[in-house]
């Protein structure tokens, strides 16, 4: 799930080959986006305007932006990387492959926009984030965000002492449901078709978790469209104030086939990422993720840490290849 948020100016797309092109415009691109902006590289992020927690009111766990609205954050983001000359280019991926080297033999990278443009880069920064995969139940998806959540850390607090339901996807749904339990006294279990062993059960019952084992058909809403709980497939209705649903998590790989970037599946179908290693390192040279298109689980705070640990590793690598081709440049000179 994601959703379109409102277009606002774009910059141009630089003619001349830039030194890192950065592709996703949330919190990890645009910390990333600044560190190498405030090293007077040249920079430019892509970003589709379809951030992960659009349907957020509001970004909880990170400190001083606490309770900030998700847009708020962009817009301030996208103002400072701009204050340093970065440039924000309004804009959707759609191919993005290593190119011919240039002259001095350093790597290049070309990326293509639906529109047709194209930019060269010498690195790049993944930092497309996640799409969240709901069950398929009818009228969960118009909730999301808001009624219907999957973050104890980022929601829990707003929902606290609500009567929950833990909608269950697969195995990670027991932790789930210890999470929020901490947050209310009235918790029911949908298990939605899962297995539950004994010692699960018995866990359960001493913390005063109900187990409900018919299937869940569908979302009931009260005359006034606000969720007021489901529908069993035996026509039972189990009223509820919040579902809590631990979703799958995929990282959003659309248009970047061609950088062969390997990814790796989470335990227990929880979702698939892009692999990565230290700062955001990955097997193909001069490309680099960040955020929850590697971390599925990482918050804001968290996202924009990453973005900035990748955005000095690149300007790092970038000053020795720097280096490297000034001395070439003289050594050719002199002879």
């Amino acid at each position: 799930m994601s959703a379109q948020a409102s277009h606002y100016e774009s910059d141009a797309l630089p003619t001349e080959t830039v030194d890192v092109v950065v592709i996703g415009g949330g919190a990890a691109g645009l910390n990333g986006a600044l560190m190498l902006a405030r090293s007077r590289r040249s920079v430019v992020v892509i970003d589709s305007g379809t951030p992960r927690n659009a349907p957020a009111a509001a970004v909880h766990g990170f400190i001083v932006l606490d309770g900030t609205p998700p847009p708020e954050i962009l817009k301030r983001g996208r103002q400072q990387v701009r204050g340093y000359g970065g440039r924000i280019v309004f804009g959707e991926v759609t191919a993005a492959e290593p190119s011919v080297p240039s002259a001095d033999g350093d790597l290049q990278f070309t990326v293509t926009l639906a529109d047709g443009r194209t930019l060269t880069a010498r690195r790049v920064l993944v930092a497309t984030g996640l799409r969240d995969v709901l069950p398929e139940v009818p009228g969960l998806t118009e909730h999301w965000g808001r009624s219907v959540v999957h973050c104890p850390y980022c929601h829990g607090w707003e929902v606290r002492g609500e009567p929950i339901g833990i909608l269950a996807t697969g195995p990670a749904s027991v932790h789930h449901a210890w999470l929020f339990r901490q947050l209310t006294d009235d918790l029911i279990y949908f298990t939605n078709g899962t297995e539950l062993d004994a010692d699960t059960r018995a866990r359960f019952a001493a913390r005063n978790v109900r187990i409900i084992e018919t299937d869940v058909k569908e979302v009931v809403n009260d005359d006034g469209g606000t969720l007021a709980g489901v529908r069993l497939t035996d026509g039972t209705v189990v009223k509820r104030r919040i579902l809590a649903v631990a979703t799958q998590m995929q990282a959003r790989t659309e248009g970047l086939e061609g950088l062969k970037l390997p990814m790796e599946d989470l335990p227990d179908n929880m979702g698939r990422r892009f692999a990565s290693a230290m700062a955001g390192t990955t097997e193909i040279p001069g490309v680099w993720v960040a955020g929850n298109a590697t971390d599925l689980t990482a918050q804001v705070g968290a996202s924009a840490a990453a973005g900035a640990l990748a955005g000095a590793h690149i300007n790092a690598l970038l000053a020795t290849a720097d280096t490297d081709a000034a001395l070439a440049a003289v050594q050719k000179t002199t002879g």
